[in-house]
């Protein structure tokens, strides 16, 4: 199961980083997502096996390809994570603010 440390671990490393938005682009093979990558087709497996593993991308057999593609479910996970951020942060410049109004200049 996908967790959001997992996944910004995995969104770290910016080659992964742009064949994860190659996926969520248009979703496709090892070679469809390497070609025009300064990197091998085997380095692009690499980071599809990191991607996967958080469960950022899941694949599926297609005659003798394995087709990557987005998982939702772990960007739903993703946008709870960021939601909760800024409800926190959002708040506490509230309460910030708030206090700085109520304080005498």
């Amino acid at each position: 199961m996908a967790n959001a440390r997992s996944v910004l671990d995995a969104l770290g490393e910016p080659t992964r980083r742009t064949i994860f938005e190659r996926v969520a682009e248009s979703p496709g093979s090892v070679g469809e997502i390497a070609a025009g990558l300064p990197i091998t087709r085997s380095a692009v497996s690499q980071h599809l096996k990191v991607l996967k593993s958080a469960g950022l991308v899941t694949d599926q057999a297609v005659g003798t390809k394995r087709i990557y593609r987005v998982d939702p479910h772990t960007l739903q996970i993703m946008r709870a994570y960021f939601d909760a951020f800024w409800t926190r942060s959002l708040r506490a410049f509230q309460t910030a603010a708030e206090q700085s109004a109520e304080e005498p200049s």
